[in-house]
């Protein structure tokens, strides 16, 4: 069965001016059930994740300042939302969702969480949305409880995953592979094990031909155990912050070739979900649910 993390948590209603984004992690779950994709067994939720999990992959200092919510201006600007318990608590359950996640893909393949992909947090710091790291937190948790011993994180998502790629810089077990917009956020890059920045306004053709040449040869070199797929759905033509060309089509083939690949190789994985900013919702919630149903229909 699918195993799918979503929390009422996750629905946290962020100020005036911020709510637009998180529209999705409601609707999305009620499109799901609605259109018979999965059932409400499907879904489990997660509970909050713990400081000594967290610990593994975050400081002290900056969980310390997480909890207690006494992060600086400058510190939550970074991060772009309004900081307080709640948004705190939500991140803790998401993270800790995809630590579930990667133990039930381990017992069924594949397993999904519908938020996540927090990839620009860093261990010591928050950016670009983001406040915990889930799949670096999730990575580390394989790695520690001895369940994976080389993962590949396969990071989509139109933005580089600059705080996956800081965290994992000395970590030879997790190879880091980001396929972003080259000039878009962030400005300052880091070093990721495989970088491959694209040009704006590449379309469908050229992008889908160069994940299909990239991921095999990837897998050769890395012969990961443990897949993380950050599936962003930033990377569509109608994404105001995105600058890449993507059809809705084009962005379900680029699911459908990352796990369909995991799926032929035998080799778990855990998605999250990453980021979309279309205009309009219906955009940004069919594309996401295209990630759910291609899921289904290849591992299930």
């Amino acid at each position: 069965m699918l195993k799918i993390a979503w929390s009422p948590i996750y629905k946290y209603e962020l100020p005036e001016g911020h709510r637009f984004p998180m529209l999705k992690y409601e609707l999305l779950p009620e499109q799901l059930l609605y259109e018979g994709t999965v059932t409400n067994n499907n879904f489990f939720h997660p509970g909050p994740l713990s400081e000594p999990v967290a610990l593994r992959t975050h400081t002290k200092e900056y969980w310390d300042k997480l909890t207690t919510v006494s992060l600086s201006d400058r510190e939550i600007r970074a991060i772009g939302f309004p900081i307080n318990e709640k948004f705190v608590e939500r991140g803790r359950h998401i993270s800790n969702g995809t630590v579930r996640c990667a133990q039930y893909a381990l017992q069924h393949g594949c397993a999904l969480n519908v938020a996540g992909g927090t990839h620009h947090a860093f261990a010591d710091r928050g950016e670009g949305f983001c406040c915990f790291n889930d799949q670096a937190v999730a990575a580390n948790y394989l790695l520690d409880h001895g369940l994976a011993q080389r993962i590949l994180i396969v990071d989509l998502d139109v933005h580089q995953g600059n705080g996956t790629a800081h965290i994992f810089r000395n970590e030879p077990r997790v190879f880091t592979f980001s396929m972003h917009g080259e000039r878009n956020y962030p400005l300052r890059k880091e070093t990721s094990d495989l970088d491959i920045g694209l040009p704006d306004g590449m379309e469908d053709g050229p992008y889908l031909k160069t994940l299909r040449e990239a991921l095999p040869r990837l897998a050769d070199r890395v012969q990961p155990d443990f897949i993380f797929y950050q599936s962003g759905v930033d990377v569509l033509a109608s994404d105001k912050l995105g600058r890449l060309h993507l059809s809705r089509e084009g962005c379900r083939e680029r699911d459908r070739i990352v796990l369909s690949f995991c799926k032929t190789n035998h080799i778990p994985v855990a998605v999250s979900m990453g980021g979309g900013y279309s205009p309009r919702i219906t955009d940004i919630v069919e594309a996401h649910a295209n990630t759910f149903r291609t899921a289904q229909e290849i591992f299930f």
